[in-house]
């Protein structure tokens, strides 16, 4: 039986992220995981959020794949400010959806393994942060092949995979009284 895990990223718009999205989505199959994304292997009519917290009730972990999406051409953090907080450029850097830190957000409160994956370029805030949620990952970089099997990837890859399988061990356990 195959572990059901929530894969949360914006709808892919360019080819290389749709094929890193594939390769992933192959690695875990491969490793008895069932890969489930709203909008893509699973779809509702529900509200939005509505739908998310159903198929993550059904899910043991959640990998987040934060791909650009947003381009900020010209932009400035804290503009003007007076109370000495430092101006800072923001042009050239990338948003992705806001999707990517509600869902993580979301399996973080109900317990779930968490591991989240930013795009090269996007801004590492919230809970895009080198890690925020306590796995941390290299950033990738989508215009270099990227081998999921490489120690940089597949130790940090292997824990949150560990954590996955022990949070579905553990959810057929009667509870301990003593």
């Amino acid at each position: 039986m195959k572990i059901p895990v929530f894969v949360s990223c914006p709808k892919s718009y360019l080819e290389r992220q749709e094929n890193f999205l594939l390769q992933v989505e192959e690695f875990l199959t491969l490793r008895d995981f069932l890969p489930m994304t709203l909008g893509r292997t699973e779809y509702s009519i529900d509200a939005p959020l509505e739908a998310i917290r159903r198929l993550m009730a059904g899910s043991y972990g959640l990998l987040c794949l934060a791909f650009r999406r947003t381009l900020i051409t010209d932009g400035c953090d804290r503009p003007k400010s007076d109370l000495g907080e430092k101006e800072s450029d923001r042009g050239g850097t990338w948003l992705s959806s806001p999707y990517c830190q509600i869902e993580p957000a979301m399996a973080y409160q109900i317990g779930l393994p968490v591991l989240i994956w930013r795009e090269a370029g996007v801004v590492p805030e919230g809970l895009l942060d080198r890690g925020a949620v306590g796995l941390s990952m290299p950033e990738f970089n989508l215009e270099m092949p990227i081998d999921l099997t490489q120690q940089q990837w597949s130790q940090p890859l292997q824990d949150w995979i560990d954590r996955v399988r022990n949070a579905h061990r553990q959810t057929g356990k009667a509870p301990q009284l003593w």
